[in-house]
Formats: C-alpha cells, structure tokens, sequence
C-alpha cells in the first residue's frame, strides 16, 4: 500500500527570509503501491493499529530492520537515480560560492543543490510531500537569525515575524511532516552536528526493533551556506582554502593536500521497516540495519582525540549490535571530511580494528563529490552504503592523488570498484559519522538476505 516513499527536507539557503521547509518528491519509480494520499494515510493508520495492539514494549525476539526505499537531495543531484550514477562516475558537485558577503572569507568553494526544470535539478513545483518521524539538521538558519536582529534593532518589535521561533527550531523539519499526515508514532528529532543523519537513522532503526514502530522515515536535512556560517567555520580553521580556483579539487579525502572540508546543503532519507511488516506488504528491500554504535571523544570541542579512540569504540559498538565479527566488514564508508587531523584519526582508528584485514577492506570517502553536508551528512552517505549493497559496487574516492606512508588500505580512488567478498559471503559495511563536541556514530548495513 505505501510502497517505498522518499521523503527529503531541504531548506533553501538563498532564501532564508522565508526559510521555508520544503517537502521533496517522491519519486516516480518508486510509487507503483503508493497511489494516492488516501492510500498513504490508510497505510500509516493501519502500521499504528498494529503498533497499539501488537506491539506492546520490547518484544521477545530481536526484530530486523530493513530499507525499504532511499532519496536524497545533495550537490550532485536531485533523486537517486541521478546521483548514484553521477557518484560512481568520480563526478564532483562543488563550485565556487555565490552571492554577495563572501568577499573576505578565505574559503570561497561550496557544494549547491542544483536547481533548474532539467532530470536530476532540483525545482519545488515538481515535489510532492510524505510522512516522516525521525528527521534533523545540525544548524539552524543562521541567516534568518541575522535577518530577524537586524529587522528588530532598526525597525522594531513589530517587524519581527510570529513564525521565526518555529523556523529556526531543529525539530520543525519531523514535526511538519507529523502534523501533515497524523503521524503519531515517535516523533524524534536529532542535532548533534555533523552526527545527525546518522544518529537519526540509528534511532530510528531502534524504535523499529524495540517495538515502538513499524516504519520510520529518518535522515538529515541542512542548507546552511551563508556568510556568516561559512566566516565561523574558516575562523575555526575548519574549510579548505587552498583550491578557491579549482573548486571541483577543493574537497580531497585521504589525500597528502587535503586542508578543510567544503561546506554543502542538501537532504536524504532512508524509509525504515519492520522485516515482516515489509515482507507481508510485498516491499521491495534494498537492504538491512544490522548494528548500531554511539560514542563520544570527552576530548575538546571540535577536534577528535588524536589516538582515534572515540572512532574506534562507535564501529566497535556498531559491529557488536550487529552480532558480527569484525573481520566481516569489507567496506566502510568513511566520514573522512577531508580535515588533516580527523582523516588521520579515522584512518588510524580502522588500522587498529582490521590489523590483519586490509587486503578484504576497501574504505572510501564520498565527501569528495559531495563535499560535507554537515547535518545531513550521515544519512547521505548511509543512503550510499545503502546503494553499495544494493548495486554490489563501491563508490570511489575522488581527488585522491596521493597519501602519506600511513595511508596503506584500499581508498577505492578515482573510480568505482566492484564489492568483492572472499567465500561468497554477505557483504557488510559501516558507515561512520562524528561530530563536533566528540558525538560519534557508525551504521552496520548489509546487503539483504531473506535468511
């Protein structure tokens, strides 16, 4: 009856006057269940009756959590059917920022949504909405906040609109799509930096299994290229500054020249299931949350501990939810920002786990065609993992030119390689995030297997 539905909130940063929240599509291709509204509705009315009458707080037995349906907004495109390709292809999405109030900040590269009426360009009059339960963004809209001072210290009270507290509230994006279609299930919003995505899709996998719901739709959302966003993070040393004239270089994972990350706006969304509950319903599943792994650096306020044990201790944890041994993770889609000192604590931090592994792990950085999108970083690249399973294939590490003497695993640079497995065996990876504060995150997704 619902098929699987993508949802992405995506906040405009160019306009952050109205700083509206706009629902994206749901994407042709994956709405042959899901005919009309009166179908979606009956559909989330129906999961909650099961929800009240059969599951009553933890259940018995473990319940899997599988992904029934993926859609994300990001610098390569809009829709996953435009960007995967695009991402395997080693495309990059980055260009020089644009506007006025840039002129004296170092860093002059971003990662924009495209917008035009053109396949895979973003354009809200061809968007539709959906439900939506556990969905956050790292930062509120900064400009807004600028915009509204201004207006109250030159024009007074009356100028300041009733609707900016909710605008800039993080939990606004989950609660408009909850309030649209009578979602009352667990209404969750997450803001830990650059973790969100992925402690969203994390939390919400736990609702799943613990009984509190049977879908949730989960992920990040974040369009927060402004002036003075992009002024605080180069004081905090934080962005590249070295490629302003070659944007599309700008964002280099792993490499010897990487100096900062690129900035980028953009959205993605994961629906998550109950595995018999999408099995009953004949869904199409892409694939499985096997493990979810929370930790924190208790280091300093953005940089990472520099032994990597906070990184360590998340996929650890991860691997652990998961029931797997460690040595059966052959791909990890790394948070690797492009920073000289966080690349090397999670390089270091995968060195440590898999001592004995490198010639069956590949790692790689998608944040080279992407740039970092910051809140919703870590929902995008779980959809990537998500797609590595799905497609059996690993997207590459663009902008890899070279690496110093302990950079030694398969980076999967420049180009897509084949997900290769010894024995036959299921493939699994980790997706890892972190955040400023120390916040740390890592997914455990597998290719599905009915077994």
């Amino acid at each position: 009856m619902l098929g699987p539905i993508l949802t992405v909130l995506y906040v405009d940063a160019r306009t952050f006057t109205t700083l509206k929240t706009t629902m994206l599509f749901i994407n042709k291709h994956l709405l042959q269940e899901a005919r009309n509204e009166r179908k979606l509705l009956t559909f989330l009315y129906c999961s909650g009756l099961r929800r009240k009458y059969c599951s009553h707080g933890k259940t018995s037995h473990r319940r899997r959590v599988v992904v029934t349906g993926v859609g994300v907004v990001c610098p390569l495109g809009s829709g996953i059917k435009y960007v995967w390709p695009k991402l395997l292809d080693g495309s990059c999405g980055l260009s020089n920022v644009l506007g006025p109030g840039y002129d004296k900040i170092p860093c002059q590269v971003a990662g924009y949504v495209p917008r035009g009426d053109k396949d895979g360009e973003f354009n809200i009059t061809h968007f539709a909405s959906s439900s939506g339960v556990a969905v956050g963004m790292g930062m509120v809209g900064l400009q807004d906040i600028v915009d509204t001072g201004i207006s109250l210290q030159n024009q007074g009270y009356r100028k300041v609109s009733p609707f900016f507290v909710p605008r800039i509230l993080t939990n606004m994006a989950a609660g408009h799509i909850a309030i649209r279609y009578k979602c009352k299930g667990p209404n969750h919003a997450v803001s830990t930096a650059c973790t969100t995505g992925a402690h969203a899709i994390g939390d919400a996998s736990r609702f799943i299994r613990y009984g509190d719901a049977d879908v949730m739709i989960a992920g990040g959302t974040e369009a927060c290229i402004c002036p003075l966003a992009l002024a605080g993070f180069a004081k905090a040393r934080a962005l590249s500054k070295n490629f302003n004239e070659e944007p599309l270089k700008s964002s280099r994972p792993f490499d010897k020249d990487r100096d900062g990350f690129v900035m980028s706006e953009g959205a993605a969304i994961v629906i998550l299931e109950e595995y018999e509950h999408a099995v009953s319903r004949g869904a199409n599943i892409l694939a499985e949350v096997l493990g979810y792994g929370l930790s924190g650096d208790a280091n300093h306020m953005t940089a990472p501990s520099e032994d990597g044990e906070g990184a360590e201790l998340c996929m650890r944890a991860s691997a652990k939810d998961a029931g797997i041994a460690m040595e059966d993770v052959t791909y990890i889609n790394a948070h690797a920002t492009s920073t000289p000192l966080g690349d090397a604590v999670e390089n270091q931090a995968i060195r440590r786990l898999f001592p004995n592994h490198e010639n069956h792990l590949s790692v790689s950085s998608t944040k080279g065609a992407t740039g970092h999108l910051l809140g919703a970083a870590g929902s995008l690249e779980a959809v990537f993992t998500v797609m590595a399973c799905t497609t059996k294939t690993l997207p590459p590490t663009i902008n890899l030119q070279s690496t110093t003497q302990d950079f030694d695993l398969n980076y999967v640079p420049h180009h897509a390689q084949p997900w290769s497995v010894p024995n036959s065996q299921r493939r699994i990876a980790l997706s890892n995030s972190f955040g400023f504060g120390g916040t740390n995150a890592s997914l455990c997704i597998t290719e599905y297997c009915r077994s």
